[in-house]
């Protein structure tokens, strides 16, 4: 199953995907809330597709890949290496990732994205699944030039616009851990890899994350990035494609400031 959140005539919702179809969601799809639809349907071709989540934050891992710690030359971490994308980072598919001013370098990441589907806290490895209400795609875009400067990612991952999302959740993945991840820039692969080679696995991070702090309906966990990561420039087109989800594709624009 598919959902889709959708902007509309200046109203927002959700709905389930079937095919170009659109069935329209009473509420939010969480604890249960896509089974209630309204009745209405809509089609993709009327709609604006939204980010399809609206997190309260995102938990992101560092050098979760075995083959991306390896192209920065480091260890892998012996606990998931985590940090927070603010929400105001988040845009969905088609939306432009803005350049800022203040760096010099901005890459792409693709990853793997966990939905969270209920509210949890301390949850077992063995009952993940009891909490995720699906996965999709994200690109973690970075200020590489900052996070080298600063030693720390916060400032690097957090510009407004530097996470987009999508297109969509899907909720029937059977193995989150054997999916092929990729990005296109400009139509050219440059990241090709599977969330095999993560090293810590989807179920650990969701239990990892939890002991720390509560996850909420909405929030999000990215997965981290395989190696290939390389910079956008302005005017390129990014595409971040996860097997069974789809493809996430964004603009690079200039940013513009008004003084």
């Amino acid at each position: 199953m598919r959902i889709v959140r959708f902007a509309l005539e200046g109203r927002t919702g959700y709905g389930i995907l079937d095919g170009e179809k659109i069935n329209v969601l009473w509420a939010t799809p969480y604890d249960g809330g896509w089974e209630n639809t309204t009745g209405e349907i809509l089609t993709l071709g009327e709609v604006q597709l939204l980010a399809p989540c609206e997190p309260s934050k995102i938990v992101a891992l560092g050098l979760n890949y075995f083959d991306h710690a390896a192209e920065f030359g480091r260890a892998v971490p012996d606990e998931p290496l985590i940090f927070l994308k603010p929400s105001t980072s988040v845009i969905g598919p088609e939306d432009d990732i803005v350049y800022p001013k203040m760096t010099r370098r901005v890459d792409y990441e693709a990853e793997l994205a966990v939905v969270i589907g209920r509210a949890c806290r301390h949850v077992r490895e063995e009952a993940f699944r009891d909490y995720v209400l699906g996965y999709t795609a994200i690109n973690d875009v970075t200020a590489r030039d900052l996070q080298k400067k600063d030693g720390q990612f916060t400032r690097s991952k957090s510009f407004d616009t530097f996470a987009p999302l999508g297109p969509w959740i899907e909720t029937e993945i059977p193995d989150p851990d054997n999916l092929l991840v990729e990005a296109y820039l400009n139509g050219e692969r440059r990241q090709h890899s599977s969330t095999a080679n993560m090293v810590f696995p989807v179920a650990t991070l969701v239990a990892f994350i939890s002991r720390i702090m509560t996850l909420l309906p909405g929030d999000l966990i990215a997965t981290g990035t395989p190696s290939g990561i390389a910079p956008m420039r302005e005017g390129d087109v990014v595409e971040v494609r996860v097997e069974g989800i789809g493809t996430l594709r964004n603009r690079v624009v200039a940013e513009r400031v008004t003084e």
